[in-house]
Order: structure tokens, then C-alpha cells, then sequence
């Protein structure tokens, strides 16, 4: 009986108690804070995702469709001696919005049109209230009249299809068009979020002499290719 107690005795331990670990206690705990903000964030992430796709779906936002319809070239004269190039030239477009629920406001386009890859004028494009708002499924006609005297300076080959293209009576024309653009949802207009349009395309203009008279073929009205980027 002796024997049992001392051995229970020499079992046992007297010494301090041993704390509790702290640091294993607060890993836990900032491993179940970050796994709680981690499951918020993926469910913001998740549900902006969704919005966006349900108003792309509902909305379906398209960019507009841009034509030149009409060009009219009246002067066209290069001087080789002092490299300047006399110009008229007016083109009329047309611009399409086909979205069903987007309008679009357009605060400024800027015209530039380039001959040779050579830039020779740009212009503020006049539209019948300069600056305006184009509703959902609609057509409006701009147009740009672009008149001067530029300096030009054409090497040898240029010179030579200047030269071809005059007795043709017909110029290939560059046409750029820089838009600064917002959309319009109902009574709501996204001022945040603006957009830049870029318009291209490539025109065979035919030059037309004193009395009106074409020399070349026939304009024939050219859509453009459009690409829109957010700010």
C-alpha cells in the first residue's frame, strides 16, 4: 500500500503550471480574420462581375457607325518650288447610333485629313448644333470644310503620283476623326466615364474643275472603321 502512494507521488509534477500558447491563439485568429475578408472580397468581386455582365446583357452597348457620304473637291494645286499645297475640300459624313437604349453625346470632334501619309489640315467638324446629343436608333449628318494653303514637302516618288493622280482626277484622301464622347441611359448621363472614338477610313476623291465638273470617277460614300476606348 506504501508502495502505490510513493509511486503515485513519484508521478506526479509539482513544478509550474505551463501558460497557454498565446501566439498559436492569435495565428488562429488572424488566419479566421483573413479568411473572413477574403470571402467578403471575393463576394464585392463576384457581385460587381455579375452587375456588369446583367447590364452588358440588358443594355448591349454597340459603337456607333460612321460613313463619308459625300466629298467635294474644288482645289487641289501643289507648288513643287516652295512645297505648298493649295486646298478645298469639303466632306459631309453621317454617324449612326444603332444602340436601342444608349444615347450619345458628342462634346467634340476634331477633323484631320492626310495626303501621302502627310497631314495637311485639321479642323473642328461643324454639326448643325456643333456640339449635340445623338438619341438611341438615330442618323445625323456632320460635315467639314477644309480650306488653306499648307507647306508640303513631297520627295521624287510623291511628286510623281501627285503628278499621276492629277491628270486622273482622283486623290486618295486619309480621313482621321478624333471624337470626345459620353453615353446616356434614360435620365441617367455617365459624365464619369468618358470616352474617346477614333474614326479612320481611306476615300478616292475626285477632283472637280471651275464650273462643278467632275474629272474623275464618281465618289462613291465609304464607311469608316471605329474604335472607342474608356478613360
Amino acid at each position: 500500500m506504501a508502495e502505490n502512494k510513493q509511486s503515485q507521488l513519484n508521478g506526479s509534477y509539482y513544478g509550474p503550471s505551463i501558460p497557454p500558447n498565446n501566439n498559436r491563439r492569435r495565428r488562429n485568429c488572424c488566419c479566421r480574420i483573413f479568411n473572413i475578408f477574403w470571402k467578403i472580397l471575393l463576394s464585392i468581386i463576384t457581385l460587381i462581375v455579375l452587375l456588369f455582365i446583367i447590364s452588358l446583357v440588358i443594355v448591349q452597348p454597340r459603337p456607333f457607325k460612321f460613313s463619308v457620304t459625300q466629298a467635294n473637291l474644288t482645289q487641289f494645286n501643289y507648288t513643287s518650288t516652295n512645297t505648298l499645297l493649295h486646298y478645298k475640300l469639303v466632306l459631309n459624313f453621317t454617324s449612326h447610333n444603332p444602340n436601342k437604349k444608349l444615347g450619345i453625346y458628342y462634346d467634340k470632334v476634331e477633323g484631320n485629313v492626310f495626303y501621302q501619309g502627310s497631314r495637311f489640315s485639321t479642323i473642328d467638324v461643324i454639326t448643325w448644333l456643333n456640339s449635340f446629343r445623338q438619341d438611341s436608333n438615330h442618323t445625323d449628318r456632320m460635315s467639314g470644310v477644309f480650306k488653306g494653303t499648307k507647306v508640303l514637302v513631297l520627295d521624287q516618288s510623291q511628286r510623281s503620283k501627285f503628278d499621276q493622280d492629277k491628270r486622273d482626277g482622283d486623290f486618295d484622301i486619309y480621313v482621321k476623326l478624333h471624337f470626345d464622347i459620353r453615353f446616356r441611359l434614360g435620365d441617367f448621363i455617365f459624365n464619369n466615364i468618358n470616352s474617346k472614338a477614333t474614326v479612320k477610313c481611306g476615300i478616292k476623291v475626285p477632283l472637280s474643275d471651275s464650273n462643278g465638273k467632275v474629272v474623275g470617277a464618281r465618289f462613291e460614300p465609304k464607311k469608316c472603321n471605329v474604335d472607342i476606348k474608356w478613360v
